[in-house]
């Protein structure tokens, strides 16, 4: 089991009348990849800004190895943040660029410049040390930014949305190498975005926020297949949510009709939220027995096709890699183990899930 690395503990922040983080507790491991995944304005940044140190929470404390940090500089703290904006030196080339912190810390010549041979080959740079940084591509200077933070040894690398300024093939690209990064050199990474497919695909664990609250903390298949929400289900890929009545346990209402499903310990005739993913939904021939709808829209993706299917008064999205006409009558057939039940909001703090 991985050691505890930092531990927030009931952690608030304003700014003005607006609270943008509301009591977060979250636990961080060496070695961890962890990203805070969530809409703009939720809280994501600043939370990763105090654990920085560039801000200072109202009231709460920030653990690292077990000592509070909670008021300690970004200087004194072993953590390293590159930003949206990489903020390279333009007069420097790029071995100066990356040399600079372990110069500043009056390391010894051969030292760092041992450590900047290690910095470009970790992120295959190997060759640009007396490049201008100016020349280089978008990727080339996130490489850049990335390598001038590892020489400094930090045991955690903040990652502030680095990705999203880079083309989409690049930026697939690039999260591969990111994870290679964090395999390498064994410092934890804590990355910010909005883009729910970087989180699933580079992540150990993904911390969902929404409004200053964390909505659910587990790893991709966890958040992905058991969100505990409706808006964790909405936000973590497509879904179609359904209000619904649990029967008993194993079968659920939606729509006037009963579905057998898996889950168990709601209370008879209660209220929930049913979540059903588009690709757990299998299209076939009009059938008496089943649910059936006409499909009134078809998007070709390449690979697949999103299809709309207006049944039971509900808008349901389907993906596929067969196609269908607009027009068809169609059945939907849901296997228990996908249809996913999810208690109603119980709570104002909870509601704000179902805001967005």
């Amino acid at each position: 089991m991985k050691q505890e690395l930092i531990r927030l503990e009931n952690v608030v922040k304003t700014f003005g009348s607006l609270k943008v983080l509301d009591e977060i507790n979250l636990t961080v491991h060496e070695n961890e990849f962890v990203t805070l995944l969530g809409p703009s304005g939720c809280g994501k940044t600043t939370l990763l800004r105090i654990i920085g140190g560039f801000e200072t929470p109202d009231s709460g404390q920030i653990l690292f190895d077990g000592k509070d940090i909670t008021s300690v500089p970004p200087n004194r703290r072993p953590i390293n943040t590159v930003f949206q904006k990489y903020s390279l030196f333009s007069h420097m080339s790029v071995a100066e660029n990356i040399a600079f912190g372990p110069k500043i810390a009056g390391k010894p010549a051969d030292y760092i410049a041992d450590k900047v041979k290690y910095a470009l080959k970790l992120v295959n740079l190997s060759g640009y040390e007396n490049n201008d940084v100016t020349k280089l591509s978008g990727g080339q200077q996130q490489r850049i930014a990335i390598a001038r933070a590892i020489v400094n040894e930090p045991k955690v690398l903040l990652l502030d949305e680095p990705l999203s300024a880079l083309d989409l093939k690049l930026r697939r690209a690039m999260r591969n190498e990111l994870v290679r990064i964090n395999r390498e050199t064994g410092i934890t990474f804590i990355f910010v975005t909005h883009d729910q497919e970087e989180a699933l695909s580079m992540s150990d664990t993904i911390v969902v926020m929404n409004q200053g609250y964390i909505q659910q903390i587990g790893t991709p298949e966890e958040v992905y297949n058991e969100p505990e929400n409706a808006f964790v289900a909405d936000f973590i890929g497509d879904s179609n949510i359904i209000d619904g009545v649990m029967v008993r346990d194993k079968l659920v209402r939606i729509l006037d009709r009963e579905y057998p499903c898996v889950d168990v310990g709601f209370p008879p005739e209660c209220s929930v939220d049913v979540q059903i993913r588009p690709e757990d939904i299998t299209l076939g021939a009009p059938d008496e027995n089943a649910l059936n709808g006409t499909v009134t829209r078809v998007v070709f993706w390449g690979m697949s096709y999103d299809i709309t299917v207006d049944a039971g008064g509900f808008k349901w999205l389907v993906q596929s890699i067969h196609g269908r006409e607009v027009g068809e009558r169609v059945s939907l057939n849901l296997d228990p183990y996908n249809i996913q039940i999810m208690s109603k909001p119980q709570s104002e703090d909870e509601e704000v899930a179902k805001d967005v």
